[in-house]
């Protein structure tokens, strides 16, 4: 069958700023697609009530979570509210070597760090809101943040959007499942990138006339 041969997985990144719809978007690819699977994190920070570990997060010691940073273990890191995250590096490498997907919902940062990390691999989605108006006012609809909470997220909005010109695409959420249509557009499309099909060079070839 046309396509039946091997491929490599790729590195799908979504970011933006906070209630720009990113967690909604990757929930969203997550249910839709049997082979795209999203990346734990690991964590120094206590699980919370509900957490597994292993699941939800990897939880770490500082002593463990430093050992695996001088051990090259990370493909990024970072340092949030005193606790630090990082994404592991085996079992990305060993879902991509299988052929399947990563979703990460990482910030500008982790994108930065995973394109020195595996650039090849990386396929980098920014989310930007239709306007800071509209920004404010999901912020305000999701009655989880206080107001002090909302104008800090709203005052680093400005920074956060300022990296989009890092990015492979750039997409403006007007309409939610408009934005997961395109971002499901630009993942079918990734796939078919010639260098992630492995078998493609021996297809072709006995496509030729013996």
């Amino acid at each position: 069958m046309p396509g039946a041969f091997a491929r490599r997985g790729l590195m799908l990144v979504l970011s933006s700023p906070s209630g720009a719809g990113k967690t909604t978007i990757a929930r969203a690819m997550l249910e839709g697609d049997e082979n795209l699977t999203m990346s734990v994190s690991a964590t120094t920070r206590p699980p919370r009530t509900g957490e597994i570990d292993g699941q939800d997060y990897v939880f770490l010691d500082a002593e463990n979570f430093e050992r695996m940073i001088d051990e090259d273990a990370f493909l990024e890191h970072a340092t949030v509210f005193q606790n630090r995250y990082g994404t592991p590096r085996g079992p990305v490498e060993a879902s991509l070597s299988a052929g399947r997907d990563v979703l990460f919902d990482v910030d500008w940062q982790g994108t930065q760090q995973l394109a020195q990390s595996a650039r090849d691999d990386l396929v980098s989605v920014f989310i930007l809101p239709p306007s800071l108006e509209e920004l404010e006012g999901r912020l305000r609809g999701r009655g989880q943040d206080s107001e002090e909470v909302v104008r800090r997220r709203m005052a680093e909005a400005e920074g956060e959007m300022s990296h989009w010109p890092e990015y492979d695409y750039v997409v403006i959420n007007v309409d939610l499942d408009d934005t997961i249509t395109r971002v499901r557009a630009i993942l079918i499309a990734e796939r078919q990138r010639r260098e992630r099909q492995l078998g493609l060079a021996e297809f072709v070839k006995g496509l030729s006339p013996k």
